[in-house]
Formats: C-alpha cells, sequence, structure tokens
C-alpha cells in the first residue's frame, strides 16, 4: 500500500506560522524518512490562527527544497477561487524547480464569506464549470488544446521530466466522475464525507475511460484521504484521536480557532473516545479513526479493500507535534512501509 500525509500546518496555541511551517517540515522529512510516498499540503483561508496552510504554491517550493525525493504536492488547491492557466502556469514552474516531484490536486470549496469574497476580488462568478476548469488546467499542462484554439500558442515552463502529476479531489460522486470521465486519478476524502466513500469510488470507476492526455491515466487509480491518530495501543491511540473529535465537534458549532490540546479535548469530550473496532463497515466509517499499529494496518487494508482505492494519504489534527510525528512512524509501521 502506498501511503502519503496532507497537511494543514496546524498553528498551536501561542504560536505563529513560522512555527506551523517548521514543524511541517519537519514531518515532510520524517514521511521521506520513513518511505511516505507523497507529502501534500492543505489549502485553507481565513483561519490562519489555526490553519497555516493557505497558500500550497509557497509551501510545495519550500518542503520539496527541504525534501530530496519524495513527492509534493497540493491537497488541494482550491480551483473555484483562480484561473485555470494560472494554476498550470504556478504548478508547471514548480515541477521546473522540483522536476518529476509535483502533484498537482485539484478541488474545490467555500470557506468564510469574507475570505471568499476577498479571494474573488467581490466577484463570485457564479457561471464557472469545475469540470471545464479541471480539463482547462490539464490542456494547459498537456499542451494539448486543438491548433485553432485561442490558447494553443501558449507556452509554460517545462522541466524535461514531463508535467506535474494531476489529481482531482473531492467528496461526492460528482468530483467522482469528473475525474473519471477525464482519465485522471481521483483522492476521495474520507476525513470529510466518509460513508459516501464507496458511493463515491464506485462512480469514478464507471465513469473512468481513457485518458486523452499524455498525463492521464489508462485504467482507474484512487487514492482513499483518511483522518488518523495512530499510538503504541488501542486505548493510547483513541486518546490522541480526541484532538480531531473536539476540533470537529467545535467547528460543527462555528467554532474555530487552534486545534485542543489531547487535555483539553479529552474534558470537552467528556472523556476518552472509544477505541476504534477494526470490523467497521463501510457504512459506518466515522470522519477520524485511531488504533494501535495493527490495528491502523487492519482497517487501512479493509478500508482501501472496500472501495478499490490503491493508495491512502492520511491526516491527523494531534497537537503536540511530536505526538504527531510518532503518530506517522506508527502508522508506517503498522502498513509496513
Amino acid at each position: 500500500m502506498d501511503l502519503s500525509i496532507v497537511d494543514i500546518a496546524p498553528v498551536r496555541q501561542g504560536d505563529t506560522a513560522t512555527d506551523a511551517y517548521e514543524q511541517s517540515v519537519r514531518l515532510a522529512r520524517a514521511a521521506e524518512r520513513l518511505g511516505y510516498s507523497r507529502f501534500w499540503v492543505a489549502e485553507h483561508h481565513g483561519l490562519a490562527d489555526a490553519i497555516a496552510s493557505t497558500t500550497p504554491e509557497v509551501l510545495i517550493p519550500h518542503i520539496a527544497a527541504h525534501t530530496e525525493e519524495i513527492r509534493v504536492g497540493s491537497g488541494t488547491v482550491l480551483l473555484n477561487h483562480y484561473s485555470p492557466f494560472k494554476v498550470a502556469e504556478t504548478f508547471a514552474s514548480l515541477d521546473a524547480l522540483a522536476p518529476d516531484r509535483i502533484d498537482l490536486g485539484l478541488g474545490r470549496a467555500t470557506g468564510m464569506p469574507a475570505a471568499d469574497r476577498a479571494l474573488q476580488g467581490g466577484d463570485p462568478r457564479p457561471g464557472d464549470d469545475h469540470a471545464e476548469k479541471i480539463e482547462e488546467t490539464t490542456r494547459h499542462l498537456d499542451g494539448a488544446f486543438p491548433d485553432d484554439h485561442p490558447y494553443s500558442g501558449i507556452e509554460i515552463p517545462r522541466s524535461g521530466a514531463g508535467t506535474p502529476e494531476v489529481w482531482v479531489l473531492g467528496s461526492s460522486p460528482s468530483s467522482a466522475e469528473i475525474a473519471g470521465e477525464l482519465g485522471l486519478p481521483y483522492a476521495f476524502a474520507a476525513f470529510i464525507r466518509p460513508t459516501v466513500a464507496p458511493r463515491a469510488m464506485e462512480a469514478y470507476r464507471e465513469a473512468f475511460r481513457a485518458s486523452e492526455f499524455d498525463l492521464g491515466l489508462d485504467e482507474p487509480h484512487s487514492m482513499l484521504a483518511v483522518n488518523v491518530a495512530c499510538g503504541e495501543t488501542d486505548h493510547e491511540a483513541a486518546r490522541l484521536r480526541a484532538s480531531s473529535e473536539a476540533a470537529y465537534r467545535r467547528m460543527a458549532q462555528g467554532a474555530f480557532g487552534p486545534p485542543p490540546t489531547v487535555e483539553e479535548a479529552v474534558d470537552e469530550l467528556g472523556g476518552v473516545p472509544e477505541p476504534t473496532p477494526a470490523d467497521l463497515e463501510p457504512g459506518e466509517w466515522p470522519r477520524a479513526i485511531s488504533g494501535s499499529p495493527e490495528t491502523i494496518g487492519t482497517l487501512l487494508s479493509r478500508m482501501t479493500d472496500a472501495v478499490g482505492a490503491s493508495e491512502v494519504i492520511v491526516q491527523n489534527l494531534i497537537e503536540d507535534p511530536d505526538d504527531r510525528v510518532r503518530s506517522h512512524e506508527l502508522i508506517a509501521e503498522g502498513v509496513g512501509l
């Protein structure tokens, strides 16, 4: 099983974005040492006191410069806010800086209304079509516009090693269908809508057709994104998972801020969460799972088998950076990296 990490650069209470970025680099280096395949950074806006990962195009070259081989990418670029050409040009430049190591994950989302308005200069662009924007971005990167197309003569930076790897990211069957119709790899966010994963992955395979793009696929290839906390024992892992559970509860109540410590989270939840059962059925998947290395290895194997995913990318909201790195070490152990 290929295993990767998606990082949000969480900002601890009293820390700054500088501290969060240093911890992201530390985690990326650990991931490379442990044999993880990819290290992706998220895009969130207007929450910088809690999440410092606002600009993947800035963090990616910094992390790539502090690592040697691991693929580095976006999880995700929110394409609803941007020009496809500008995204393609940016990531082609990143690929030229770190040839054959750059992933471009494309998705869409809305956040704080004020931040959304600021990103779009007051223009909500209601007519944007997500599928068309993904296709346009891909055509720019692939050089695949017809000769008579207005964009056919536009050149973007090239590395000589190929192009960035383009992924469609989402949490619904509609995003899965877009990926399938374009013949691109698909990553499903099970930490957002876990019970929808089987239906979305099936929709991806049903919609899939061999890509017309050189950077595309001949066969479906998918990844499952899961929130995972791993500890020496199932109980210790459940204790670490409390930070995620409390953070999700806060978000549901409209409260955003630095991630709660384990102690704060346990207090808010009224105790340590129950350990995640190793025999979860797909319709029972929670937004976050936890366990010992053996339990996590079993859970991830069963989850990927259930939906036909080839890769797993893990996220967690563990507040303490040392615990976060240790969790990823134990996950790697559990899946046999």
